[in-house]
Protein backbone atom coordinates (compact mmCIF):
# COMPACT_ATOMS: atom_id res chain seq x y z
CA UNK A 1 0.00 0.00 0.00
CA UNK A 2 1.37 3.53 -0.97
CA UNK A 3 2.00 6.02 1.59
CA UNK A 4 0.87 9.58 0.83
CA UNK A 5 0.87 13.01 2.73
CA UNK A 6 -2.27 13.31 4.66
CA UNK A 7 -3.33 15.74 7.82
CA UNK A 8 -4.15 13.77 10.07
CA UNK A 9 -7.15 15.07 12.41
CA UNK A 10 -6.90 16.77 15.48
CA UNK A 11 -7.68 14.20 17.68
CA UNK A 12 -5.81 11.25 17.80
CA UNK A 13 -8.27 9.14 19.51
CA UNK A 14 -11.83 8.93 18.69
CA UNK A 15 -14.59 6.67 19.71
CA UNK A 16 -16.63 7.75 16.41
CA UNK A 17 -14.07 6.67 14.26
CA UNK A 18 -12.66 3.83 16.50
CA UNK A 19 -9.11 4.97 16.92
CA UNK A 20 -6.30 5.17 19.70
CA UNK A 21 -3.91 7.45 20.50
CA UNK A 22 -0.41 5.59 21.13
CA UNK A 23 2.77 7.36 22.28
CA UNK A 24 6.40 7.40 22.80
CA UNK A 25 7.45 10.43 24.96
CA UNK A 26 11.05 11.46 24.85
CA UNK A 27 13.05 9.24 23.60
CA UNK A 28 16.70 10.34 23.95
CA UNK A 29 18.79 8.84 20.88
CA UNK A 30 22.35 9.28 19.78
CA UNK A 31 22.37 9.72 15.96
CA UNK A 32 24.86 10.55 13.48
CA UNK A 33 22.67 13.71 11.23
CA UNK A 34 23.87 16.64 10.40
CA UNK A 35 25.06 18.21 7.05
CA UNK A 36 28.34 19.70 8.55
CA UNK A 37 31.74 18.20 9.37
CA UNK A 38 31.52 18.07 13.00
CA UNK A 39 27.74 16.32 12.68
CA UNK A 40 29.57 13.77 10.40
CA UNK A 41 32.00 12.63 12.95
CA UNK A 42 30.22 12.60 16.34
CA UNK A 43 26.86 11.14 17.32
CA UNK A 44 24.72 13.90 18.56
CA UNK A 45 21.76 13.15 21.42
CA UNK A 46 18.18 13.67 19.21
CA UNK A 47 14.62 13.85 21.21
CA UNK A 48 11.78 11.58 19.35
CA UNK A 49 8.10 12.09 20.29
CA UNK A 50 5.60 9.81 18.44
CA UNK A 51 2.01 9.92 18.58
CA UNK A 52 0.00 7.04 16.42
CA UNK A 53 -3.42 6.92 15.63
CA UNK A 54 -4.17 3.45 15.63
CA UNK A 55 -7.65 1.22 15.00
CA UNK A 56 -9.50 0.21 18.15
CA UNK A 57 -9.99 -3.49 18.36
CA UNK A 58 -12.59 -2.91 20.69
CA UNK A 59 -13.19 -2.09 24.66
CA UNK A 60 -10.89 -4.72 26.06
CA UNK A 61 -8.60 -5.89 23.02
CA UNK A 62 -9.01 -9.75 23.69
CA UNK A 63 -5.79 -8.91 25.68
CA UNK A 64 -3.58 -9.72 22.81
CA UNK A 65 -0.68 -7.87 21.89
CA UNK A 66 -1.59 -8.97 18.27
CA UNK A 67 -4.44 -6.31 18.26
CA UNK A 68 -2.58 -3.20 19.26
CA UNK A 69 0.60 -1.83 18.27
CA UNK A 70 3.96 -2.83 20.58
CA UNK A 71 5.58 0.11 21.87
CA UNK A 72 8.85 -2.04 22.23
CA UNK A 73 8.52 -2.52 18.56
CA UNK A 74 8.14 1.30 17.80
CA UNK A 75 11.04 1.69 20.01
CA UNK A 76 13.13 -0.32 18.97
CA UNK A 77 12.47 0.22 15.22
CA UNK A 78 13.50 4.08 15.44
CA UNK A 79 16.48 3.14 17.05
CA UNK A 80 17.18 0.64 14.44
CA UNK A 81 16.20 3.59 11.92
CA UNK A 82 18.70 5.93 13.79
CA UNK A 83 21.55 3.49 14.21
CA UNK A 84 21.10 2.64 10.63
CA UNK A 85 23.94 5.20 9.30
CA UNK A 86 24.59 9.02 8.89
CA UNK A 87 21.56 11.04 7.74
CA UNK A 88 21.71 14.68 6.22
CA UNK A 89 18.80 16.01 7.52
CA UNK A 90 15.88 15.81 10.67
CA UNK A 91 13.67 15.81 8.04
CA UNK A 92 14.87 12.58 6.55
CA UNK A 93 15.12 10.84 9.48
CA UNK A 94 11.69 12.01 10.40
CA UNK A 95 10.03 10.31 7.25
CA UNK A 96 12.26 7.32 7.65
CA UNK A 97 10.57 6.75 10.84
CA UNK A 98 7.11 7.09 9.59
CA UNK A 99 7.26 5.07 6.76
CA UNK A 100 9.12 2.37 9.10
CA UNK A 101 6.51 2.52 11.76
CA UNK A 102 2.96 3.03 9.26
CA UNK A 103 4.02 -0.79 8.09
CA UNK A 104 2.24 -1.52 11.01
CA UNK A 105 -1.10 -2.50 9.54
CA UNK A 106 -3.02 -1.29 13.08
CA UNK A 107 -1.51 1.97 12.62
CA UNK A 108 -2.89 4.75 10.34
CA UNK A 109 -1.48 7.72 10.69
CA UNK A 110 1.82 9.07 12.85
CA UNK A 111 3.07 12.29 14.00
CA UNK A 112 6.64 12.26 14.38
CA UNK A 113 8.67 15.12 16.12
CA UNK A 114 12.64 15.30 16.36
CA UNK A 115 14.53 17.83 18.20
CA UNK A 116 18.32 18.15 18.30
CA UNK A 117 18.73 20.00 22.28
CA UNK A 118 22.41 20.91 21.66
CA UNK A 119 22.92 22.48 18.44
CA UNK A 120 22.12 26.42 19.63
CA UNK A 121 22.90 26.85 23.41
CA UNK A 122 20.96 29.59 23.03
CA UNK A 123 17.96 27.81 22.37
CA UNK A 124 16.00 24.97 24.19
CA UNK A 125 15.93 22.73 20.90
CA UNK A 126 15.54 23.48 16.56
CA UNK A 127 13.47 20.56 15.19
CA UNK A 128 10.62 18.78 12.45
CA UNK A 129 7.72 17.54 13.27
CA UNK A 130 5.91 16.06 10.33
CA UNK A 131 2.52 13.95 10.28
CA UNK A 132 1.92 11.42 7.56
CA UNK A 133 -0.74 8.97 7.17
CA UNK A 134 -1.56 5.39 5.57
CA UNK A 135 -2.59 6.32 2.09
CA UNK A 136 -6.33 4.79 0.50
CA UNK A 137 -4.39 3.80 -2.35
CA UNK A 138 -3.13 0.81 -3.45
Amino acid sequence: MENTVVKLPHVLADAATATRHVFVRDLVVKALIGIHDHEKKAPQQLIINVDLSVTDTGPDHADAISNGVCYEKVVNAIKAIVDSGHVNLVETLAEKIAAGILENPHVHGARIRIEKPDAFVDAASVGIEIERARGTNA
